[in-house]
C-alpha cells in the first residue's frame, strides 16, 4: 500500500471512528489497505478492550430525557462511565440522546433488551455496538444503566 493512500485512509477512518492514528494504521496494514477489513479488525479489538474494562467502576455518567412532540411519551436513560470528563463529551451526550429516541420508539422491556435491539436509524448496528464503539474511543468502561419510559 503506497504511503499517500495509507495516510488518506487513516485520516478517513480517524474522522469516522475517532480512534488513534497508530491503531488505525496497524489495522490498515494488517488488512492490506482494505478499509472494510480494517474496520472489522478495529471493532474486534474494541470488544476485547471493552471486556478487559468491564469490571472498572462507573460512578459518573449522564441522565438524558426525551419527551415526544405529542407530549404523550416520555423517556429517561442513564448512561454510565468512569470519569466526568467523558460524561461531558459531545459524543457521549449525543449517544444518550440517541438512546432516548430508541427507547421512545422501540419500548424495550429492560436495559438488557435495549442493548440487543437494532439501532432504529441503522439496522446493521446494535445498541450494544454503539456503546462498545464509544468505550473503545475513550478507553473507559461505558455501560447502560437504567431506562424508563412513560406513555399516556
Amino acid at each position: 500500500m503506497d504511503q499517500k493512500k495509507l495516510i488518506e485512509s487513516v485520516k478517513k477512518l480517524r474522522e469516522e471512528l475517532g480512534l488513534g492514528i497508530m491503531e488505525i494504521k496497524a489495522a490498515l496494514e494488517q488488512a492490506e489497505g482494505d478499509e472494510t477489513k480494517a474496520k472489522q479488525i478495529l471493532k474486534e479489538q474494541g470488544f476485547k478492550k471493552a471486556e478487559k474494562r468491564a469490571e472498572k467502576e462507573t460512578h459518573q455518567g449522564r441522565v438524558a430525557t426525551y419527551t415526544h412532540t405529542t407530549g404523550k411519551i416520555g423517556v429517561m436513560v442513564e448512561l454510565l462511565c468512569e470519569t466526568d470528563f467523558v460524561a461531558k463529551n459531545e459524543d457521549f451526550v449525543a449517544l444518550t440522546k440517541e438512546l432516548c429516541l430508541q427507547v421512545a420508539a422501540m419500548d424495550p422491556e429492560n436495559p438488557e433488551a435495549l442493548l440487543e435491539q437494532e439501532y432504529i436509524k441503522d439496522g446493521s448496528i446494535k445498541i450494544k455496538d454503539m456503546i462498545a464503539a464509544l468505550n473503545s474511543k475513550f478507553g473507559e468502561n461505558i455501560k447502560l444503566g437504567r431506562i424508563c419510559r412513560f406513555e399516556i
